[in-house]
C-alpha cells in the first residue's frame, strides 16, 4: 500500500524512482547543506568561547559571544566567521542525509500505521543520530579543530591524515562518548518536542499554506529545549576533541571543568550554540518535511 503511494510523483530527473529511503537521504542532505552555510559562524563562535576557558588565567574578565564574534572579523576578517565550513560540510552534507534516512526507514518499519508516542519519538530520534554521529565523528573532530583557531591545517584530507600520522587513527573518535551523550538526546527530545507540538496544532493550520512556517517556529520550540539539556555534553566533547592527549576519559574532561569553572562552565557557549542547533534544527527539518511532501513521502 505504502510502496504505491511511494512511487505515484514522478520527476523528470528520475527520483521518482529511487528508493525511498535515498530519497530521505537526498532530502536531508539539501536541508543540511542550507542550514550549516547559514549557521557555521555561531558554530565557531560557540567553539571558541568553549576552548577560551583553558587559556584565562583566574580572575580575567569574562569573554562573552559579542567580544568573540568582534575579535574574529578583526583579526581574521569577516570570512574567518565560516573558518571549518568545509568539514562542517563535509559531516553535516552526509551526516544529516544519513538521519533522515535512517530516521525514515526506522519510523516506516516500526511506526507505518501509527505516529510513534513521545518515548517512542525519542528513541527514534535518538537511534538515528547515534547511527550518523558514529559514521561522521572524524569529521566532526576534524571541524572542531578548524574552528578552535589551535592547529595550522591546510585541507579537511591534510587534517585526517595529520591526525592519524602523529596521534593515530584512534584520535578521530575522541570523544565518541560525550558525543553520543550530546547528539542522541539532543535529537531524541527534539523529535519528541517537536512532533508532539506539531500533533497539537489544529488541522486547519497544519495543512494551509502557512504550515512551513508553523513548523519552523514548532522546531524553534523544540530545539531550544533540547539545546539547553545537552549542553554540558558539548562543552565536554569539545575539550575532548580540542585535546584529546588531556583526557584519556571522559570523567576526566568532566572533572576538569567543574574543578576549573564550576558549573556554569558547562554551560559556556550556550547562547551561540542553542541559536545554532535551534535553527539549523529547525531549518533542516522545514525543508526535509517539505521536499518529502514534493515528492510524496510523508516524513
Amino acid at each position: 500500500m505504502q510502496e504505491k503511494k511511494d512511487s505515484q510523483p514522478k520527476s523528470a530527473s528520475g527520483l521518482g524512482k529511487a528508493h525511498p529511503a535515498l530519497k530521505a537521504f537526498m532530502c536531508g542532505s539539501l536541508s543540511g547543506t542550507c542550514s550549516t552555510l547559514l549557521f557555521q559562524p555561531l558554530d565557531l563562535v560557540k567553539t571558541r568561547l568553549q576552548t577560551l576557558q583553558n587559556s584565562l588565567s583566574p580572575g580575567s574578565p569574562k569573554v562573552g559571544m559579542l567580544s568573540v564574534f568582534i575579535t574574529v572579523v578583526r583579526t581574521e576578517k569577516l570570512f574567518g566567521l565560516w573558518k571549518g565550513v568545509s568539514p562542517s560540510f563535509m559531516r553535516c552534507i552526509p551526516g544529516v542525509g544519513i538521519y533522515f534516512s535512517t530516521f525514515y526507514s526506522l519510523k516506516q518499519h516500526f511506526f507505518e500505521d501509527r505516529a510513534p508516542n513521545a518515548g517512542e519519538a525519542v528513541l527514534l530520534g535518538g537511534g538515528s543520530r547515534c547511527v550518523a554521529g558514529i559514521a561522521m565523528l572524524p569529521v566532526t573532530v576534524i571541524k572542531t579543530r578548524f574552528e578552535s583557531g589551535r592547529y595550522n591545517y591546510v585541507s579537511v584530507l591534510g587534517a585526517l591524515r595529520n591526525v592519524c600520522e602523529t596521534e593515530g587513527p584512534r584520535a578521530l573518535y575522541s570523544g565518541l562518548t560525550a558525543t553520543l551523550l550530546r547528539d542522541a538526546p539532543f535529537s531524541g527530545i527534539y523529535v519528541m518536542f517537536y512532533s508532539q507540538a506539531k500533533r497539537a496544532l489544529p488541522h486547519e493550520v497544519s495543512s494551509s499554506s502557512l504550515a512551513p512556517v508553523v513548523n519552523f517556529g514548532c522546531g524553534v520550540l523544540a530545539g531550544i529545549l533540547a539545546s539547553l539539556a545537552t549542553q554540558p555534553a558539548d562543552v565536554v566533547k569539545t575539550h575532548m576533541q580540542v585535546s584529546p592527549a588531556l583526557y584519556h576519559r571522559t570523567i576526566d574532561a568532566v572533572r576538569f571543568v567543574y574543578s576549573e569553572h564550576g558549573l556554569g562552565g558547562f554551560f559556556r557557549g550556550a547562547v551561540p550554540r542553542s541559536l545554532r542547533r535551534t535553527l539549523m534544527a529547525a531549518m533542516a527539518w522545514t525543508v526535509y518535511e517539505q521536499l518529502m511532501a514534493r515528492m510524496g513521502l510523508k516524513s
